[in-house]
């Protein structure tokens, strides 16, 4: 059977033209019906195999519940108070630096105010250069532990599936509906606590971006810096 598809146009010109050779066609004999070519045989659906055993795993409640991850969470937060007040110190004295300078602005001369204001900038850059330094490492240091507890984890899953001789392993958060007999989160948090019931995080060290030797922009560099505005009284 063929099917004629045609645009609004194309198919409004071809009824005006059988509206025109109507009498010719009806002097015509009809053609002899055809038969209906067989329809198509129907793919079946693939057999599910008889000894399909499945595993639900809750990867992200381990991660937040299991002892290992629970102090690897308390040592990065002790760390990033650690450098959040490092970090505060610096900026206090840059602070107490600029204040001064403010004050000194009818005493230099301009060569002495540019001079400062180039030094004070520079201290500026190289404190947010230590704040993204620290950052970085940070995310580092905890991305590494994580990393060790879900290498002990995935082994800690593979054993459990040779056990119920599992062959299908599905992420909880995969899933809308299941069986909760599927679910092995509570086993495999028991044995990750009793094989990791510590955990030592190894920090990576900051490590600032270096400044640049040569400004993108001569002509801004030999451009005197311009001062910090004066305080609003």
């Amino acid at each position: 059977m063929f099917v004629l598809r045609a645009k609004p146009a194309a198919l409004a010109g071809l009824i005006g033209l059988c509206w025109g050779a109507g009498s010719a066609l009806a002097q015509q004999p009809a053609p002899p019906a055809q038969p209906n070519p067989p329809a198509p045989a129907a793919t079946p659906a693939p057999a599910i195999p008889s000894n399909l055993s499945i595993m639900v795993v809750d990867v992200q409640a381990l991660l937040q519940n299991s002892k290992a991850a629970k102090m690897v969470r308390q040592q990065i937060e002790a760390k990033r108070a650690e450098y959040a007040k490092d970090i505060s110190h610096q900026e206090e004295s840059l602070r107490q630096e600029r204040d001064a300078l403010q004050r000194q602005q009818a005493t230099l001369t301009p060569d002495q105010l540019n001079a400062k204001g180039r030094d004070f900038q520079a201290k500026v850059n190289e404190l947010d250069r230590d704040v993204q330094a620290k950052r970085q490492a940070l995310e580092r240091s905890n991305a590494d532990a994580l990393q060790k507890i879900q290498d002990v984890m995935v082994k800690i899953i593979t054993d459990i599936a040779k056990d119920r001789k599992a062959n299908l392993v599905f992420q909880r958060t995969d899933l809308v509906l299941f069986d909760q007999g599927f679910d092995v989160t509570d086993q495999v948090l028991q044995k990750l606590d009793e094989q990791m019931p510590t955990m030592d995080v190894t920090f990576v060290a900051p490590v600032a971006a270096n400044a640049p030797d040569q400004p993108a922009n001569p002509a801004a560099a030999a451009a005197p810096a311009k001062a910090p505005p004066p305080k609003k009284k």
